[in-house]
């Protein structure tokens, strides 16, 4: 067991799982499976786990959860769509206490989990592992196994998942995404609000209160929008509804005044020549309107459709930019990615099976060149080789038949030789000698005869003397042949000299 853990990767994260039957740490590899990691991590930091339940249990074998629903089929990645397996060569399905993700097929992982309760070699490289259980906690996961279940390995009393919480956090850059509240939902909540229903009656002064009610609903209504005092409300002598001091004009009147036009400011100060003059303009102003008018009708036919041909291009603009992403976009790119392989891939072959085609073309034309190429001595050899295998063909198979034709081409080859030597003997001998040796058709070997040599007894020869059988052997440094030539040899020489030299010293 120990080599199995000094086989596993350093973990870098750790989390904290409360469920009702203990706490469970776990340690993540977040270097080995950074996707399942992080997405477990953001999702544990959004209390996406809380209350929910381990909805499947296999003893001896897996406790899965982290589905919402709790029926096995819920559950989404923080990527809004499934991500991709992660596999490690030195993480693998040998023993329990390990977490990994759970998937529905190859590349499909949301948000369910589940831990292992042995060792699960089966599922080796067909779900990511991102973690493990440490310490003595594993036991408290070990108690999920004891759970009762139905045919479904769905238990029947199922155990729950607290609250998670997130001991260390290698990835600094995730922050909990806040999900906002749609309008409808504030609408509903509005709704719901149930208005309070005063009982009077259960007041000892109901009846006044009631009437001050009365009293101050119709004032409401009255001074809606309005501000409201004490000599508005108060039947009372001594207050007066009046303000002392009267505003010449209400703050309204003197803004719309003031936005007015100067024309009827003007009338008021100006002396009636002047104002024959303003009234002129006044019409020469509205003349130019009224051209204005007329063109802008005449532009407001062309705008509907400009406007239109704008509203259109902004649709398919927008319609671009909503088709830019959506769910499950990358599984279309990887389709058509593969479809265009694929298509490449036809492509290539349609290409090489044009190329053979015409490889084999130009061969065929190759060899009908070499064929016509060949000389007439190679026809020759060709067509005396197929004479000799039609003769072949025609000769009879071992038997009675072959017996008999061997004697009969062995006697008409007797026949033929008595037929050369009465030829040959009935004609001169010049014309022999004129045939050449070379001629095929020459039939003078057939007339040779064989003589064998007579055997003679042998004698005994005398070695001096010399016949045709005699074979001489002559070496030149045979010292006999020397003599015979008139030299002597060195030794006789050396002996001589050395004979002189000690006579001389005597």
């Amino acid at each position: 067991m120990s080599n199995i853990y000094i086989q596993e990767p350093p973990t870098t994260g750790k989390v904290m799982m409360k469920t009702t039957v203990g706490d469970i740490d776990l340690e993540l590899w977040t270097k080995e499976a950074p996707k399942a990691c992080r997405n477990f991590i953001q999702l544990c930091m959004e209390g996406y786990y809380n209350n929910t339940i381990f909805h499947r249990v296999i003893k001896g074998f897996i406790a899965q959860g982290g589905d919402p629903t709790g029926t096995g089929e819920g559950g989404e990645s923080i990527y809004g769509q499934p991500f991709k397996d992660e596999f490690h060569t030195r993480l693998r399905f040998c023993r329990r206490g390990l977490l990994a993700m759970a998937n529905a097929g190859k590349d499909d992982n949301g948000s369910q989990f589940f831990f292992t309760l042995g060792s699960t070699p089966e599922l080796q490289n067909k779900h990511t592992i991102f973690g493990k259980v440490t310490g003595e906690t594993i036991y408290n996961m070990l108690k999920l196994e004891d759970a009762l279940v139905d045919e479904n390995d769905r238990p029947q009393y199922p155990q729950k998942i607290l609250k998670t919480q997130v001991l260390s956090n290698p990835f600094p850059d995730i922050v909990p995404r806040v999900v906002s509240e749609s309008k409808g939902d504030s609408k509903e909540s509005k709704k719901d609000k149930k208005t309070g229903v005063k009982n009077f009656k259960l007041l000892s002064f109901g009846e006044e209160a009631e009437e001050d009610e009365e009293e101050s609903s119709v004032l409401n209504r009255q001074y809606s929008g309005k501000g409201k005092s004490a000599h508005d409300c108060l039947s009372d002598p001594k207050l007066s509804s009046q303000p002392v001091v009267e505003p010449d004009e209400p703050p309204s009147k003197k803004i719309k005044e003031d936005r007015s036009s100067d024309w009827e400011s003007d009338d008021e100060t100006h002396n009636p020549e002047e104002l024959a003059a303003l009234t002129k303009e006044k019409e020469a102003v509205k003349e130019r309107i009224k051209n204005k008018l007329k063109d802008s009708k005449k532009t407001s036919q062309l705008k509907p459709k400009i406007e239109d041909d704008e509203m259109k291009a902004e649709e398919l603009n927008e319609d671009a930019e909503v088709e830019e992403y959506y769910l499950g976009k990358d599984r279309d790119e990887e389709r058509k990615k593969k479809a265009e392989e694929i298509r490449k891939e036809i492509r290539d072959l349609k290409r090489s099976v044009k190329n053979e085609k015409k490889a084999k073309e130009a061969d065929q034309k190759l060899q009908s060149e070499k064929e016509e190429s060949k000389s007439e001595i190679m026809k020759e050899y060709i067509e005396t080789q197929e004479k000799y295998k039609e003769a072949k063909a025609k000769l009879p198979k071992k038997g009675k038949t072959r017996e008999n034709f061997t004697m009969e081409l062995l006697s008409k080859f007797r026949n033929k030789l008595q037929s050369a030597k009465d030829n040959i003997a009935n004609s001169d001998k010049n014309t022999s000698n004129d045939i050449e040796d070379d001629d095929p058709h020459d039939e003078s070997w057939m007339t040779h005869a064989l003589h064998c040599e007579e055997k003679v007894p042998v004698l005994a020869k005398d070695a001096s003397t010399k016949n045709d059988d005699w074979f001489e052997i002559y070496d030149p440094r045979n010292p006999l042949n020397k003599r015979r030539r008139g030299e002597k040899s060195q030794k006789s020489k050396d002996d001589y000299k050395d004979n002189g030299n000690h006579s001389r010293y005597k």
